[in-house]
């Protein structure tokens, strides 16, 4: 019953900026705490940025430090992912998660639950 809805990925150049969101239903999802994962063609997949439940911590993969943020609005059951100064490999799929923890770490095996996947395409 726990769904994962997302949106806003694209095909933007590099040097552009891309915000992805996803929607939570089916799970107190104030009581959550969110990633963004992406993966890559060949490539498994990797962590982008955790959210504790109440927004209170965030942490980055340092691929993306600097450039991307994470943030949440609870009041919206949403989180959202903000890319700015994409780069050509930032391409990927990248995937909305929710973890049963409030403050999890960046271990693919703490999310149980996944959106479809949106796909972003930085070109050069």
């Amino acid at each position: 019953q726990v769904q994962l809805v997302e949106s806003g990925g694209g095909l933007v150049q590099a040097g552009d900026s891309l915000r992805v969101s996803c929607v939570v239903s089916g799970r107190p999802f104030s009581r959550s705490g969110m990633g963004w994962f992406r993966q890559a063609p060949g490539k498994e997949r990797e962590f982008v940025a955790a959210i504790s439940w109440n927004g209170g911590r965030t942490f980055y993969a340092d691929s993306v430090k600097g450039r991307f943020t994470i943030s949440r609005d609870n009041a919206k059951n949403a989180v959202y992912l903000q890319m700015n100064s994409l780069k050509p490999e930032d391409t990927a799929v990248y995937y909305c998660a929710a973890s049963t923890y409030w403050n999890p770490s960046s271990s693919i095996s703490e999310f149980d639950y996944w959106g479809q996947g949106t796909q972003v395409t930085v070109s050069s």
